[in-house]
């Protein structure tokens, strides 16, 4: 894919995300995964996604700027933890919104203070909605 052209970024560490990345694939939406470790860069690979952004997220040195721009970002929770730090790197990244996919039912209102600009609650897999943020563009 061209350098210059502006990606979404996705972290997809569940099913959710996993079926995002897919309706990414079928729009032909141009976007990078980013991953902290090889079996979930395997399994982003296996599911078609060319593009991976593969982290230390305890050694920052690793958080260099993409070679490319990017625009949304698309963070699909399994840890808080993890989640944190995936907004202060790619808050860095991008003016564009940070948008956080959660299961849980607790407010996570430190997502919103670190930089996310929605925190969006889902009980099911299916996250075909996102589709329309893309869209408003």
């Amino acid at each position: 894919m061209e350098p210059s052209i502006e990606r979404i970024v996705v972290a997809a560490p569940n099913k959710a995300g996993e079926a995002f990345v897919g309706e990414l694939l079928r729009a032909r939406i141009p976007f990078a995964v980013i991953v902290n470790n090889r079996v979930e860069l395997n399994k982003v690979r296996e599911l078609g996604a060319t593009e991976c952004i593969e982290l230390d997220t305890v050694d920052q040195t690793t958080w260099l700027l993409p070679e490319f721009p990017v625009g949304r970002v698309f963070l699909f929770e399994t840890s808080q933890t993890l989640t944190c730090r995936y907004i202060q790197i790619c808050r860095a990244w991008t003016v564009h919104p940070i948008y956080v996919i959660t299961h849980s039912v607790h407010p996570r209102l430190i997502y919103k203070s670190l930089g996310a600009a929605y925190v969006l609650h889902t009980n099911t897999n299916d996250v075909s909605f996102l589709m329309e943020s893309i869209r408003e563009k």
